[in-house]
């Protein structure tokens, strides 16, 4: 995997700045220091919430039927939505990329929750790495042991933040944001961590974030997103200031700024909710959210060498 120091047969070094990344319940804890208190209020928030959604569940069952079905019919709405943004993926997107690595790829989970999309990709040939702040073993990367005895090699799971990844340069072919690069603080950071692991040529691959046209339409989300979040659990949810939602602008920015060239799948969810935006206008209410599926293939750019550097450790592997 990478370089082990000696110090500890669970532990590696980076060697510019002696850093350590430990091994921990099975798990790589590659947080900077002082990034764990910094994150610990929207950690715990963030697992009130999922709690009292009734995530997890205790049975292995559970874990290797997402993103397909929710067995415990607690959150059927939204694996709904995840199962089909993969079986699109599944159809228009993976079957292109698999074909150029017939031996499998590499791939970074960003946002990588209880790990259902690296055990999927897994299941197909491929080398998943599941990169998440929560560690739990019901939500978080703990969960990561209920594929284990489905999958020939277990994957590895990282507890790291995405604008701090502790990869060397130029280590997976596809990077993944799982539902999860709306939890940017900033964007174009974010982007420029994720293309800095990525090889070249690469896909970079942005999953059910929440997406409007309307320029007043993500700001009023977040409005009624805190005030509900404060009647419901006590708190406004906005310890870290999180950039919540896209936009074609932001996107836009993002593909001048990166040399991208993004693809817009719209994945079909069912009439019901093909209709939200009629019956949001009729109501005179916002422009609900789309979870369309962003796709940028990256090929070698003169900018690519700014962002260079090298990280606490590398997958080591190379797809062929």
């Amino acid at each position: 995997m990478g370089h082990l120091d000696g110090a500890s047969p669970h532990s590696m070094r980076c060697p510019g700045c002696s850093f350590v990344i430990r091994e921990v319940d099975g798990i790589l804890r590659a947080l900077r220091p002082g990034r764990a208190e910094y994150f610990q209020q929207f950690v715990e928030q963030y697992e009130t919430v999922r709690m009292r959604e009734g995530r997890g569940a205790s049975s292995a069952d559970f874990y290797t039927a997402l993103p397909f079905r929710d067995l415990t019919g607690k959150n059927t709405w939204e694996w709904k939505i995840r199962g089909r943004t993969f079986c699109h993926a599944s159809e228009h997107v993976f079957p292109l990329i698999e074909a150029v690595y017939p031996q499998g790829c590499d791939i970074l989970d960003i946002g990588a929750g209880n790990c259902w999309l690296s055990y999927q990709m897994a299941k197909r040939g491929h080398r998943p790495v599941a990169v998440d702040l929560l560690d739990n073993k019901s939500d978080g990367l703990g969960a990561a042991h209920f594929y284990s005895s489905h999958l020939r090699q277990p994957f590895l799971t990282v507890q790291a933040e995405m604008d701090y990844l502790p990869f060397s340069s130029a280590q997976f072919d596809v990077v993944f944001f799982n539902a999860s690069f709306h939890y940017s603080v900033d964007y174009q950071q974010t982007v420029g961590e994720a293309l800095r692991c990525l090889r070249r040529p690469g896909h970079l691959i942005i999953l059910d974030s929440p997406f409007y046209r309307g320029e007043f339409s993500g700001p009023k989300m977040i409005q009624e997103k805190r005030l509900a979040f404060e009647k419901r659990y006590g708190f406004r949810s906005d310890s870290v200031p999180c950039r919540e939602y896209l936009t074609r602008p932001v996107l836009d920015h993002l593909a001048d700024r990166f040399g991208l060239r993004w693809k817009t799948l719209k994945p079909w969810y069912g009439v019901n909710w093909a209709l939200r935006p009629l019956k949001a206008y009729l109501s005179r209410k916002r422009e609900p959210s789309k979870f369309y599926l962003f796709w940028a293939q990256v090929e070698q750019s003169p900018r690519d060498k700014e962002a260079d550097r090298p990280g606490i450790f590398s997958t080591g592997s190379k797809s062929k």
